[in-house]
C-alpha cells in the first residue's frame, strides 16, 4: 500500500521504497525548514525521519547560501539539487557497471585461455 505525507489533514501519496519497508502504523511527524508534516505510509518511521532530515538540512544549505526566503523556491532548489545528486549517482554507478563488466569479460577471456593451454 502506498504511503501519504501532508500538512493540514491534506496527504499526498508517498511512494514505497524497497528495502525501507516498515508497517502501515500511524503516521510519523517530520519537521522539514520550520514545517511539520504527518507521513502515512510503508516506509520505516526511522527511514522517513532521516529522509526528513536530508531535505531539511538540504533546505537550509540553500536558503544559507541565497537571498530567497520564499520557501516554495526553496524547496525547488533543493529538489534540484537533490534530483542532480541522483542522477549524478546513477551515472556513476552505471560507469562502475560497464567497468566491472569489461573487467570480468578480460577476465573470462584469460581464464579461457588457460584452460585452453592446460586442456
Amino acid at each position: 500500500m502506498p504511503g501519504y505525507f501532508g500538512r493540514d489533514d491534506k496527504l499526498v501519496q508517498l511512494p514505497r521504497e524497497s528495502g525501507n519497508i516498515g508497517g502501515m502504523a500511524g503516521p510519523t511527524k517530520v519537521e522539514i525548514f520550520g514545517q511539520t508534516y504527518s507521513i502515512q505510509g510503508d516506509l520505516d518511521p526511522r527511514y522517513m525521519q532521516k529522509l526528513a532530515k536530508y531535505v531539511d538540512e538540504k533546505m537550509h544549505v540553500i536558503a544559507s547560501g541565497t537571498a530567497t526566503v520564499d520557501t516554495q523556491k526553496v524547496a525547488v532548489l533543493a529538489a534540484l539539487s537533490i534530483a542532480d545528486e541522483l542522477h549524478s549517482s546513477q551515472r556513476e554507478i552505471g560507469e562502475r557497471e560497464e567497468m566491472l563488466k569489461e573487467q570480468a569479460e578480460r577476465c573470462l577471456t584469460l581464464v579461457e585461455r588457460a584452460l585452453k593451454q592446460t586442456a
